[in-house]
């Protein structure tokens, strides 16, 4: 949900926000298609992103593969799209929806000259890698300087997940006026109890303090 956060806080005219790390909930008291259909009531429009990977929790996960062997998304923009016109119609009203769906035009801008630089820079340091022997590394940029990185240790924390309690979100929420459908957040006093009934906290003793 990276992308669709900071395009819209970005943007500063987005009214909803949905992203794969956060539920969402179509009716009831946070539900966004309520919030949707009061917003328009207010400012006469709305607009909402739908980031890819969201709601897999209402649509369930795809067993699709594209041809690179990635896991087909469910079509989180149509299902909306088509639970929005229905909400309103449930009022005798008509919601004029227009949707877009941006593909990878979202990644296909020109490229500036520090682009190019950087792509440049890249590039000949992984033909020096290779040249030097090295081999399962990926090239990439850390305070400020070219460094080699470990591919396995890259893919180890992959794929990235935006925190639902996080500042970002929370920005999303603050900005669009959204209901904030994302689970509770777990205490760590409830976390250190699950984890002592499981066994897995041995009691630690600390020394007492000393005046020298």
């Amino acid at each position: 949900g990276f992308l669709a956060a900071f395009a819209a806080l970005g943007s500063g005219d987005v009214d909803l926000v949905l992203v794969p790390e956060v539920p969402i909930v179509l009716d009831g008291p946070d539900g966004i298609l309520p919030y949707l259909r009061r917003r328009v009531k207010e400012h006469k429009f709305a607009v909402v992103v739908v980031a890819e990977g969201a709601g897999e929790e209402l649509l369930g996960v795809s067993e699709e593969v594209d041809a690179g062997g990635n896991r087909a998304r469910p079509k989180i923009g149509q299902f909306v799209r088509e639970k929005i016109e229905e909400y309103f119609e449930g009022f005798g009203e008509t919601a004029t929806i227009k949707y877009i769906d941006p593909s990878y035009t979202v990644r296909s801008v020109p490229a500036n000259g520090a682009d190019s630089l950087y792509c440049m820079q890249l590039a000949q340091n992984a033909v020096h890698g290779a040249m030097a022997g090295m081999t399962g590394f990926s090239v990439g940029l850390v305070n400020n300087c070219i460094v080699y990185l470990p591919i396995p240790q890259l893919v180890a924390t992959s794929p990235r997940t935006m925190d639902p309690h996080g500042m970002t979100w929370e920005r999303i929420v603050a900005m669009t006026g959204q209901p904030n459908t994302a689970s509770p957040k777990e205490d760590d006093d409830d976390k250190e109890g699950s984890a002592e009934k499981e066994g897995d906290v041995d009691e630690l003793v600390l020394p007492e303090p000393s005046l020298q």
